[in-house]
């Protein structure tokens, strides 16, 4: 990352402007017929006496003519906040308005999305036990400005009424929690609430899909469902009352993971355009970066800026459902040419680290962040020789010796991932005057425009690696901080071993940051090899953005790691925890924990 820093030529800044003039405003495809709202407040918890927050789906059925993007709008109820969301738009904290994000614009005649989804914080005047339950809920949806007259908020159930006028019963869900995942074989705890205001509960039953997984009559209403294989599982609980009415509740989405044999790291390599595992299954790269091992050891802060990492910090990423940590590391450090710790006493350190993380099933990825060399070019605050800031491209003079050491370390575990360099920008430091001269500097390296000092490109470094014999999986950058991979292709370096991959990073103040931009040129890259997005953020305590590329990322194959696992607090963003207990930042560490427990690698 560019450490708390947005830079932006001037040159493209006029691109920027000229492609902003270009932006019209569409009128919006009303829904002719309406539409209707199924509005779910899938948890809700207390952290006061007085106040807590909530998490809601939000599932929007068009019941008119098709429409190609939509804004649902509505107001939450007194008492009630928006924090953030994921999947849309969103403006407002209490008068909501939410945007689609391009690729879940388009809904049917009949179609529902149920993509979106809402957190808040609750309060109320007079302390309880528990949050209202249910919570209030909105009442006054509209999509594109057409209301919702057939929307049906829902706390937690759809119910259907015995005849005779008999009242249905009311159930809730409480275990497990949508989105929660689960290690194979898995046993999935059920726990539903239940009640009946003109008699009684006969039973709840619990449900994958249609399918009858078990029953409770009485309460605590529970069922332990045991022994689940492998897959993605639509769950439910449904109450049935003494005169047969029913309730059942939206169904939510668990997951139970694959077994990893061992619990080691998996070994992987490319095949076509994906990262795979040694028995062929595709594998992304999920997870976070661990930083300061780029920084500490020229800073006088020891070599991992807190305590080295040990089993408890692991598990806690493990309850996260990391598996892949990217470690930025220092080559004067590495090398022992500056730097306390440095030489073996560092090497050792980091290795140390990559062997935990293997041996708890995580790939760990070691990548060069700040180098050697004295640069005082454009885009610039990195005039020291010695690897205390960031450089525009690896130095010739140490890098190749870096990499021969590293890959000679873990060439004989090829679940360790070399990242070669972080973010080159040799285009700015030729004030993007010549693209060309850039992605040729980048694979070439020699002399370059801008640049004071003796170039490795990423051919040479490669050649390194492979030098030792290593097969690794390797990350190779592009241009901009590598935020471009236009002509990655192009100007990719040769190798042996066809064990090559393309590293991005995207954060909200780059030029690329829009799916159309991802569209024509990461998603054309990434139909033909690996593409992992090695730093995702953005500079705010938000998640919307990294919402955004995240799910494009899935919907692509593309594996992201966010920027940062480091306990510095918010206020600038992109920092994803509070300890090293793992205790999330509210919204930014938040958002990425919740998506994250959804996924598989």
């Amino acid at each position: 990352m560019r450490h708390r820093r947005a830079l932006l030529a001037s040159g493209a800044v006029g691109a920027l402007v000229a492609a902003a003039a270009a932006v019209v405003a569409l009128p919006a495809l009303a829904a002719a017929a309406g539409c209707s709202v199924t509005y779910q407040n899938t948890s809700a918890w207390q952290s006061s006496p007085t106040s807590g927050g909530f998490n809601t789906t939000l599932a929007i059925t068009n019941l008119g003519d098709p429409v190609s993007h939509w804004t649902l709008t509505f107001t939450l109820p007194a008492g009630q906040t928006r924090t953030g969301g994921w999947n849309a738009t969103f403006t407002g904290t209490t008068a909501i308005s939410a945007t689609d994000i391009g690729w879940n614009g388009a809904i049917g005649t009949g179609a529902t999305n149920t993509s979106v989804g809402l957190q808040g914080d609750w309060t109320r005047p007079a302390a309880g036990s528990t949050p209202p339950a249910p919570l209030p809920q909105p009442a006054n949806f509209a999509l594109n400005g057409v209301a919702c007259t057939g929307s049906t908020t829902s706390p937690s159930a759809s119910a259907s009424s015995s005849p005779g006028g008999n009242q249905a019963p009311t159930v809730a869900l409480t275990s497990p929690a949508a989105g929660q995942t689960f290690p194979v074989p898995a046993t999935v705890n059920f726990a539903a609430t239940a009640s009946d205001p003109g008699g009684s509960v006969a039973r709840v039953e619990f449900l994958n899909g249609s399918t009858v997984l078990g029953s409770d009559t009485t309460a605590p209403y529970t069922f332990a469902w045991a022994n689940v294989t492998a897959g993605t599982y639509s769950v439910s609980a449904r109450a049935v009352d003494n005169l047969g009415a029913t309730t059942t509740t939206t169904p939510i989405s668990i997951r139970v993971n694959p077994s990893n044999p061992g619990g080691a790291a998996p070994a992987l390599h490319v095949s076509g355009n994906h990262l795979v595992t040694a028995a062929g299954a595709t594998y992304r790269l999920l997870g976070v970066n661990r930083a300061s091992a780029e920084f500490a050891c020229v800073q006088g802060k020891g070599l991992w800026d807190s305590p080295q990492p040990d089993q408890a910090s692991v598990d806690a990423m493990k309850a996260w459902n990391i598996h892949a940590v990217r470690i930025p590391l220092n080559e004067d450090c590495w090398l022992g040419t500056f730097g306390t710790p440095s030489g073996t006493t560092y090497q050792q350190g980091v290795k140390d680290y990559v062997d935990l993380l293997v041996a708890n099933g995580i790939t760990p990825i070691v990548e060069m962040h700040w180098n050697h060399g004295v640069y005082t070019g454009p885009a610039s605050a990195c005039a020291d020789a010695t690897a205390t800031c960031q450089k525009p491209m690896p130095d010739a003079q140490y890098a190749p010796t870096f990499w021969t050491q590293v890959a000679a370390m873990f060439k004989t575990n090829t679940a360790v991932v070399f990242d070669l360099f972080n973010e080159p920008y040799p285009d700015a430091a030729n004030n993007f005057s010549d693209a060309t001269a850039a992605w040729k500097c980048l694979r070439d390296g020699g002399t370059c425009a801008g640049i004071g000092y003796q170039v490795a490109g990423m051919q040479s470094l490669l050649n390194a690696v492979r030098g030792t014999g290593a097969t690794n999986v390797v990350m190779v950058a592009g241009l901009t901080w590598t935020n471009d991979l236009t002509q990655w292709l192009t100007y990719k370096p040769a190798d042996p071993t066809g064990n090559l991959m393309a590293s991005w990073h995207t954060y909200n103040f780059n030029g690329c940051v829009t799916t159309t931009c991802w569209d024509s040129q990461i998603g054309t890259l990434a139909a033909q090899v690996p593409v992992v997005a090695g730093e995702i953020g953005q500079n705010t305590c938000a998640h919307d953005y990294i919402d955004q590329v995240m799910a494009w990322a899935d919907t692509h194959g593309v594996g992201y790691l966010a920027w940062t696992w480091n306990p510095w607090g918010c206020t600038q963003g992109n920092v994803l925890i509070t300890d090293y207990a793992g205790t999330p930042t509210a919204g930014f560490g938040e958002g990425f924990k919740a998506h994250l427990l959804t996924q598989n690698p």
